[in-house]
């Protein structure tokens, strides 16, 4: 999926949502997630995953035109890493259970904002 599919389904779901605020919206998200990781803090997104920053350590590589022996210095990549929820909604769906799955994650998203209410909150 693509950024520019990404924000057109954020706009489709949420109508009250002008094309801009969801392409503002998924723009300020990456960024946010962009400069996390350049700081090498970790992100977790429960029920999704997690990114971190591996370290691929220094190797010998060469050159493919000259054939020269060349040093590839260390570097730090991004990692994602799925969450249980993911993994198992990805394994059910490639078995053909999609309708009981999409169902399940509604009923939870519905239940979710009903417990918590405003501001995130679990009831006293």
């Amino acid at each position: 999926m693509a950024k520019s599919e990404l924000i057109a389904k954020l706009a489709e779901k949420y109508p009250q949502l002008a094309a801009r605020d969801a392409e503002l919206a998924v723009r300020t998200l990456l960024d946010a997630m962009t400069r996390t990781l350049v700081e090498g803090r970790r992100i977790e997104i429960r029920g999704f995953g997690s990114f971190a920053l591996s370290t691929r350590p220094p190797r010998t590589g060469r050159n493919p035109k000259s054939g020269e022996t060349v040093l590839v210095p260390e570097k730090r990549v991004p990692h994602f890493k799925p969450g249980k929820a993911l993994r198992q909604r990805v394994d059910r769906s490639a078995a053909g259970e999609h309708d009981a799955i999409d169902k399940h994650i509604a009923e939870r998203e519905h239940g979710a904002e009903g417990e918590r209410g405003h501001g995130g909150q679990k009831p006293a």
